[in-house]
């Protein structure tokens, strides 16, 4: 089975040592996804808006594997503050209102940047 690797090209790509994406089979896993665009902070201090950036970076990923937000399975939500919930929950609705993955929504200590208040994960799987 091979193994496609989907760079963004960003720094930390390969001073971690990981990719945007990984597509092995019919499954794609999307790394943990932020709020930044060209080094800059997308929605600072609007966490409806960055959930929205990050949704709209994965559907970019998902498009050069020839897939869509019809063919993810899960999300993982990581936020900095949970009692933000229904704003993440309504700009994550934007997207997945029909197709309804399974996800999960945790509240973490901090994320990589104080300036980033939530960061997302999604698996995908095509035919």
């Amino acid at each position: 089975m091979s193994k496609t690797h989907f760079k963004d090209g960003v720094i930390w790509e390969d001073e971690i040592g990981y990719a945007r994406a990984v597509k092995m089979g019919n499954i794609i896993e999307i790394s943990g996804t932020t709020a930044t665009v060209n080094g800059n902070v997308v929605g600072e201090n609007n966490v409806y808006e960055q959930t929205k950036c990050i949704i709209e970076k994965a559907i970019k990923v998902l498009e050069h594997f020839n897939a869509s937000v019809d063919d993810v399975i899960r999300t993982r939500i990581f936020c900095a503050d949970i009692s933000q919930w229904q704003e993440i929950g309504k700009a994550h609705s934007l997207f997945f209102k029909d197709s309804k993955p399974a996800t999960g929504m945790y509240q973490m200590a901090k994320l990589i940047d104080e300036k980033l208040l939530v960061e997302i994960e999604f698996t995908a799987i095509v035919e």
